[in-house]
């Protein structure tokens, strides 16, 4: 068996052996399209279920984990040991949205405290399930909610339970990601281990690294198999990681934007953003200084990307073609390999990709977890 491994600075092959090494389960909740799911398997690690309510996010989950039993349903409604036979569950890991989240009645876990409610079951699901590790990740932002309290308070919380706990806000460039994407991360254990986090990559990968092999598209493009523009060979390190054994480039599918919103984009260089568009193309905002910096932002092809969260709404631009991203390159700079098929809608999709954990990021973050 072969697991790809990405050092510092590139990516080889490992050989691995279960008889070296025992199978370890995971329990992804809130688990969205599967990043976090995605990293953990290229760690070695093996996803026994998933749970997502979202019904498109669900659909994408189970195409790409066949092996993976997805429940759909509100997760308040699942109960964990009912997925679980006699395996002991290694990690869980997600993301509760935890905006609003109160540190009142926190002490008596109140599922009635509607801020508290989604945070509360990712607590109930590791105190049931009895993990040795648990991953949480949520919007840097949670670290200065109620002026730091909340994570104070979640820490507690964990504590009672047993685990110590590590956290961080990390980015994403810094773990081989093509894209400066923030996020909290904390790690807890109940085996007495003092984690600490993965060490930066001493490089980071540029847009212009991380897409320059995809095919060339017009605005409302949508093809579903195009081929790539470069051989393998010709390729960067981080492409030969996504294409794998890909031979063609999938879901290149782009949004159909009107005609002014194109005159808009030629306006814009590398790393500019609405600010380039003259006035007289602008008429249609009240007021543009309340624009968003990241709107109409051209890509850099010398740098990581801007985050990818909803990129369509951002109207985020290919550094090189006065058009939107492409499924396919959106879920590039993600780090999302090629042989990944997302299901839904083009909007569904699109909001797949902006809501996902890296998987690189958090492939990172469970090698680390395996060197204990």
């Amino acid at each position: 068996m072969l697991k790809e491994f990405i050092n510092s600075e590139q990516a080889i092959l490992v050989p691995t052996s279960k008889a070296l090494q025992p199978e370890l389960w995971a329990v992804d909740i809130f688990s969205g399209a599967g990043g976090l799911s995605i990293g953990a398997e290229m760690a070695g690690i093996k996803v026994k279920f998933a749970v997502e309510k979202d019904p498109h996010a669900a659909e994408t989950f189970a195409f790409n984990h066949p092996g993976t039993k997805v429940i759909e349903e509100d997760i308040c409604d699942v109960n964990p040991n009912d997925h679980i036979d006699d395996e002991d569950v290694f990690v869980v890991f997600g993301g509760p949205p935890c905006q609003g989240f109160s540190t009142s009645n926190t002490k008596t876990r109140n599922s009635d405290n509607a801020n508290n409610k989604l945070f509360n079951e990712f607590l109930r699901f590791v105190e049931q399930l009895n993990p040795r590790w648990f991953v949480f990740e949520n919007v840097e932002g949670i670290t200065s909610y109620e002026k730091g309290n909340t994570v104070k308070t979640i820490k507690g919380l964990f504590e009672e339970l047993g685990y110590s706990t590590t956290e961080k806000v990390l980015v994403a460039s810094d773990y081989g990601v093509p894209q400066d994407r923030n996020r909290f991360i904390m790690v807890g254990n109940r085996v007495g281990i003092d984690f600490e986090f993965p060490e930066k990559r001493t490089k980071k990968v540029t847009v212009g690294e991380a897409i320059a092999d995809l095919p060339k598209l017009a605005n409302g493009d949508q093809f579903n198999k195009l081929p790539y523009t470069l051989e393998l060979s010709d390729s960067s390190d981080y492409s030969k990681i996504m294409r794998g054994k890909q031979d063609f480039a999938t879901q290149n599918f782009v949004s159909r934007n009107q005609s002014y919103v194109l005159d808009r984009y030629k306006y814009i260089g590398q790393g500019q953003n609405w600010k380039a568009i003259p006035n007289h193309l602008m008429e249609n905002y009240s007021n543009k200084n309340n624009c968003h910096s990241g709107i109409y932002k051209r890509l850099h092809a010398e740098k990581p990307s801007v985050v990818i969260s909803n990129y369509r709404k951002n109207m985020l631009i290919h550094p090189f073609q006065d058009r939107g991203l492409s499924v396919r390159e959106a879920a590039r700079l993600q780090s999302f390999p090629d042989s990944f098929t997302f299901k839904g809608s083009l909007s569904h999709i699109q909001q797949q990709i902006g809501n996902a954990v890296p998987p690189l990021l958090a492939k990172a973050i469970f090698d680390k977890i395996l060197q204990y």
